[in-house]
């Protein structure tokens, strides 16, 4: 089962890895970041890979497929774990709750799923929205998932009860992503209608609008210290956005198509960004500068996260592909 479909280029990420279950391939060019090596992939989905999430512990890596499943993987093993099967069309999102002990799942039979993780039963179906739920994140005292979706609406769920608390709306186009910040007041929409959106948390009122995109927003990621905001688009740019003032700080060029997701390492040295053009460009949010760009997948990125230590980055690839890559990153 494991194939070597090795493509060579000046420079490779490497780092300690043992991946039993892996397929190791790819490689990573440009910058002065990680040098020669393998990159462990994970077969076994059977359509794109829309979204990956690691568990607060860092020992379990989630993943949510067009195949309507959600595998769960030892993060450093490599070897699957659990698949759940319970959803009844593609899985958009999966995301760990702080405490480790609940995993939401949502995609596009509309329903989102608390699973716990002690037992991978569902405990509780939210149901409400109208069309295919894109995104989902939990307040940091997880008292709150926050849900957005093609419908236009975000929403907010009382994650002990499921009941819905509150509806937001305004955006004009689909809700492709959303995030709250580290602290925990400030929750983050993006749209297809080319704009991000700023909400108070505790009372759901809209504080700000960032524009700017001239494409629709894909993802969104805020910064661990929760100051910047990063947004993809299909304006093929990253744009870092000062949170308190809604100013662009830097908006990051280099890929060539869509940019389907975003995500911030932990230590806040580096955004990633996963695109279309089946490339994966790492970034100094300081001073926007490319550092290095990871090549190998054949086709789209369509999920990125890293490990909470910052040590591994995973990545969700689209199409006939459908693999999960293990970026290892250097220090």
């Amino acid at each position: 089962m494991l194939q070597v479909p090795v493509r060579r280029s000046s420079a490779l990420v490497c780092a300690p890895c043992i991946l039993a279950g892996a397929v190791f391939a790819a490689a990573a060019t440009g910058g002065d970041g990680p040098k020669e090596g393998k990159t462990p992939t994970l077969p076994g989905h059977q359509g794109s890979v829309l979204s990956v999430a690691f568990s607060p512990d860092g020992k379990l890596l989630a993943s949510g497929s067009r195949d309507r499943t959600i595998k769960l993987w030892d993060a450093r093993s490599g070897k699957l774990e659990r698949t759940l099967t319970e959803h009844t069309a593609d899985v958009y999102d999966v995301t760990f709750a702080p405490a480790g002990d609940l995993l939401a799942s949502g995609g596009r039979d509309k329903v989102i799923r608390l699973w716990d993780t002690r037992t991978w039963k569902v405990l509780r179906a939210l149901e409400g929205h109208g069309d295919i739920v894109r995104s989902l994140a939990f307040s940091p005292d997880q008292k709150t998932l926050a849900s957005g979706s093609v419908d236009l609406t975000v929403r907010l769920w009382d994650v002990p009860t499921g009941a819905l608390k509150q509806t937001l709306p305004g955006h004009t186009k689909r809700v492709m992503s959303v995030a709250y910040a580290p602290d925990g007041m400030t929750l983050a929409s993006a749209s297809s209608d080319q704009t991000a959106r700023l909400w108070d948390a505790r009372t759901g009122a809209l504080r700000r609008v960032l524009t700017g995109h001239t494409g629709g927003l894909e993802c969104i990621a805020f910064s661990p210290d929760g100051k910047l905001l990063a947004s993809s688009s299909q304006d093929t740019t990253v744009r870092l956005w000062d949170v308190a003032t809604g100013q662009v700080r830097h908006i990051l060029k280099g890929h060539q198509s869509e940019i389907d997701s975003v995500a911030y390492a932990p230590d806040g040295q580096t955004v990633a960004s996963g695109c279309k053009d089946k490339t994966i460009k790492l970034w100094d949010p300081d001073t926007g500068a490319l550092r290095q760009t990871l090549t190998g997948p054949q086709t789209r990125i369509e999920s990125l996260t890293f490990s909470p230590d910052g040590m591994t980055l995973a990545s969700g690839s689209g199409g006939p592909e459908a693999l999960i890559w293990l970026w290892p990153m250097g220090r």
